[in-house]
């Protein structure tokens, strides 16, 4: 897929879908760095921030993704861990853990983005970086998710 917020005359949107899309995919790396390699996150902060290339406004976005979904994991691991079934977060692919902990932060914590988008940018993450069947997983699970989220905040209310 080609990103047409460099060319000129692309409308502004999609100069910060790009920025978006930029800063979702050096979200999941950091947080993938935390997960998988054990690192303290302010350490991996400061590292990546020192060796990345990504404009302010890609790195503030993207460590506002991967550090709330890294505080918010315990949250979101329990909703993982139940939407999807026959699998422990310990046999889940590290990628697909880590990508649908970024998209259901989004969902439970970012009002300023549609879920809509944060499905959809899970799965375009997910082809890039998982499995081949990874995309419909992690599509499986975010469309249960959002299906059942607004009973669940009726319950909840």
């Amino acid at each position: 897929m080609q990103d047409t917020s460099t060319h000129a005359g692309a409308a502004k949107p999609a100069r910060n879908q790009g920025k978006r899309r930029s800063g979702r995919e050096l979200a999941f790396r950091l947080l993938f760095q935390c997960d998988v390699g054990g690192q303290p996150i302010d350490e991996v902060f400061q590292v990546s921030r020192e060796e990345s290339e990504a404009t302010p406004e890609v790195w503030d976005f993207a460590s506002e993704l991967a550090r709330g979904a890294w505080q918010a994991r315990a949250e979101l691991d329990a909703i993982i861990t139940r939407l999807a079934s026959g699998w422990t977060l310990e046999r889940m692919a590290n990628a697909d853990r880590n990508i649908l902990r970024i998209a259901l932060y989004e969902i439970l914590h970012r009002e300023d983005i549609p879920q809509s988008v944060s499905i959809n940018e899970a799965v375009e993450l997910a082809k890039s970086y998982s499995t081949a069947e990874s995309s419909s997983f992690i599509n499986g699970i975010l469309g249960t998710y959002s299906r059942e989220k607004p009973l669940v905040e009726i319950e909840t209310e």
